[in-house]
């Protein structure tokens, strides 16, 4: 879709495409009620201001819209309206060798007992191996300093594909 088509569709439309980019309810509802954008690149730039307003809760429910990284199965059941955007993101993920895969596991399992949320990562051009040496250093962090690292990696995600509603 281009932006010139994209700006005439309705609210509600507008609302739903940006809640697949970033499936906070808040957040997309800002991005939806800005329009028309002039550009990609103003609209990019009103999706950061809109990040920025939005607080823990908001990227608690963003969270909670993606699968554990290198879980296909799961993804394609729970998240059929996203599996195709995720399942690219984390596609170096399917030929990851088993002991990479189990300790994906191993740690997205650690991560989520931690922290009380899944271990989000902006998964674009990193190998399995890159995410789970993310992972595992991110561990040791605290609640807060991780909450916050994985919003800013949450963002990351929202703009690419943003990006990808466009091509």
């Amino acid at each position: 879709m281009n932006l010139l088509v994209f700006n005439k569709i309705q609210e509600k439309e507008a609302f739903e495409a940006f809640f697949s980019c970033c499936s906070s309810t808040n957040w997309a509802s800002q991005m939806a009620s800005q329009m028309p954008f002039s550009s990609i690149s103003e609209l990019k730039e009103k999706a950061d201001k809109a990040w920025a307003q939005t607080q823990s809760t908001d990227w608690l429910e963003a969270f909670s819209h993606h699968p554990k990284i290198g879980d296909i199965s799961h993804l394609e059941k729970k998240f059929a309206s996203t599996a195709a955007w995720a399942s690219s993101e984390q596609s170096a993920v399917s030929i990851a060798n088993q002991e990479v895969l189990e300790r994906l596991s191993t740690g997205n399992e650690a991560y989520f007992q931690k922290f009380g949320f899944i271990f989000i990562i902006c998964a674009t051009g990193k190998s399995a191996s890159e995410m789970l040496e993310l992972l595992e250093s991110r561990l040791p962090n605290s609640k807060e300093v991780e909450l916050k690292i994985a919003a800013l990696e949450q963002h990351k995600i929202a703009l690419i594909r943003i990006e990808k509603l466009f091509l």
